[in-house]
């Protein structure tokens, strides 16, 4: 679910890019740690796949959001959660920038929603 930036005031989405950029930064760390070069396309073919999965909205009344199939867990299953979570990362931004779902304020609410929270349930 991409959500809005009339749903958040300047100080949560402030902070929510700050938890973000932190979290991203980390994955990058850890992930050029233990990445093989075998991994690089996959993330890429995967991402790609999230990508069109996600392109099918529907709205949620009354709330200003909209909802869609989110493939962090497969993601995570398939590239470890590191990767994941770059690679949904960079999902969510492109379809923020140009498809216009959820907004530049709400991008780390929507990072964070979608890209750290189903990855980290996912991992023991």
């Amino acid at each position: 679910m991409h959500m809005a930036d009339a749903l958040i005031s300047p100080a949560v989405g402030g902070t929510m890019w700050a938890a973000t950029a932190g979290l991203t930064y980390y994955s990058a760390r850890k992930l050029k740690q233990e990445m093989d070069d075998r991994q690089l396309p996959l993330m890429g073919v995967l991402g790609a796949f999230v990508f069109a999965a996600q392109m099918i909205n529907f709205t949620i009344p009354a709330t200003g959001s909209s909802g869609h199939l989110v493939g962090a867990i497969i993601l995570s299953i398939l590239l470890g959660p590191y990767a994941a979570f770059l690679t949904l990362a960079s999902v969510v931004t492109v379809q923020a920038l140009f498809f216009a779902d959820g907004g530049l304020l709400a991008l780390g609410c929507n990072i964070f929603n979608m890209g750290f929270l189903p990855v980290s349930l996912r991992t023991p």
